[in-house]
């Protein structure tokens, strides 16, 4: 016959934390006692009164936190099978206890709530979570994204590495000199509460009872989003601002983080990082993010949307055209992923052609790609590349043979081309991008020879042969 199993927490501190009940409880010595870890005073102190089970010997035989969870959980209803058990855990039992959750889900236990380390930071650090809001993160898996608009503990930083991978998080959102709260110890009489700066953190002042609370201005996303919305309300320039007043911008900023993205080695993100293409390529996309939320902003003043609906629709978007991601739909290859994808875009979209939905305002070239990959989606494409070449000579031949106005065959032309390149897993975009910028850094060089306009060809052609060279 298996006996009611009961869960206790022991507080944050020690056995004086507790109420009477709950100490009559450990102490009756008719239940048998199931300490998660004596390394905490109210464990340590029970474990010197009474006779107890501690469970730390798990912890140094398993090879992960789940297979001492399952250790855990199996020990206590091991107990349970030859009469009643108290199963007691440092704070609180409904807060950072895995074993807890899966001894609850197996039935049959009841839960007698205790004090956690929460009441005693909320009372040492002065925050209300109702007015300000409050999230509790685990030092050990802090989450992506970080997000820190709201006042934030960092709990169990108990190792010399956790410490180093929340100083190292927040680095990368915060300023050195931001002030930390490390609280440690609370509840006992040797409990500490001091601010630190960011940049001070060190491994010694990580531990089994430590916690960092942090409470700034919101940084990353959340600030972003706040500040412009402030600026649409504060700023002369921003208050006049209309989507088409900003189109010319978001077009601007693609270009520019484009060129960016064009600076940094071909291999790139593999090999050696490009720090300072990178830093320029950080600043661009923070650029072209702006234009995002600032249309958002726009939106949610038309009460249609706003940049949450349009972060959270593109995730939708995401997960329903990557089922061989999020459901059970098999693609192997990148080829049968787009072919979903554009499959999936049909149907949501209603549309009757292949091609629609690719913009008309598209660059020349990237529009005749995107027409092509549509086409040849559906299987409309040259079966190698010999024929596509052979095309290219034909639409050549016919552009040279053309007496009159060219512009067709020109264009055909150039069709044929943009369709080589896609045989070739080459974007024409930027391929001719990238060749008009060798054409200007070269004739800028052959300029910085000598006066152009007294050269000759010849000239000019040696000119030109150094600068490539050169490069």
């Amino acid at each position: 016959m298996n006996y009611p199993i009961r869960i206790v927490g022991l507080g944050p501190a020690g056995l004086d934390r507790l109420g009477a009940d709950t100490r009559a409880l450990l102490l009756d010595p008719g239940v048998t006692v199931v300490l998660r870890t004596v390394v905490h005073p109210a464990a340590g102190e029970l474990a010197a009164l009474r006779p107890a089970v501690a469970c730390d010997d798990l912890y140094e035989a398993a090879g992960d936190f789940a297979e001492v969870y399952g250790g855990i959980v199996e020990r206590v209803r091991a107990f349970a099978g030859s009469g009643p058990v108290v199963y007691a855990v440092p704070g609180s039992p409904l807060v950072g206890e895995e074993a807890v959750r899966l001894l609850v889900a197996g039935g049959g236990v009841e839960v007698v709530p205790g004090e956690s380390f929460l009441d005693l930071a909320l009372l040492r650090t002065g925050v209300d979570p109702l007015a300000r809001g409050l999230q509790m993160l685990d030092a050990h898996a802090l989450g992506f994204p970080l997000l820190l608009h709201v006042p934030t503990l960092i709990c169990q930083v108990d190792t010399p590495g956790s410490i180093l991978a929340v100083r190292e998080a927040l680095q990368a959102l915060l300023p050195p000199e931001t002030p930390l709260t490390r609280l440690a110890d609370l509840g006992s009489p040797g409990e500490v509460v001091e601010e630190l700066a960011l940049v001070d953190l060190r491994f010694e002042h990580a531990g089994l009872r430590v916690t960092l609370f942090v409470d700034v201005s919101a940084p990353g996303w959340p600030g972003l989003v706040r500040a412009n919305a402030r600026l649409r309300s504060e700023c002369p320039w921003d208050r006049e601002q209309t989507h088409h007043s900003l189109a010319r911008h978001l077009l601007e900023e693609a270009y520019e983080t484009l060129a960016a993205i064009e600076a940094l080695p071909a291999e790139a993100p593999m090999g050696e990082p490009d720090i300072a293409g990178y830093v320029e390529l950080e600043e661009e996309l923070g650029d072209l993010l702006l234009q995002v939320v600032f249309h958002a902003t726009l939106a949610s003043e038309a009460g249609v949307f706003g940049v949450e609906e349009v972060a959270e629709a593109i995730r939708r978007k995401l997960v329903a055209r990557h089922p061989h991601v999020f459901g059970d739909v098999e693609a192997h290859t990148a080829e049968h992923v787009l072919a979903n994808w554009d499959r999936l875009k049909r149907e949501e979209k209603g549309r009757g052609s292949l091609l629609d939905g690719v913009p008309a305002a598209l660059p020349s070239l990237s529009r005749a790609h995107s027409l092509q990959r549509r086409a040849a989606g559906a299987g409309f494409d040259w079966p190698d590349t010999a024929g596509v070449i052979a095309k290219v000579h034909e639409e050549l031949d016919e552009a040279l043979a053309a007496d009159a106005d060219r512009t067709h065959e020109i264009g055909d032309l150039l069709f044929s081309v943009v369709n080589l390149s896609r045989h070739l897993a080459v974007d024409p975009e930027q391929a001719l991008r990238l060749a008009a910028d060798r054409f200007d850094r070269r004739f800028r060089s052959i300029e910085a020879s000598g006066d152009v306009a007294a050269m000759t060809l010849e000239e000019m052609d040696a000119a030109w042969e150094r600068a490539k060279r050169e490069e």
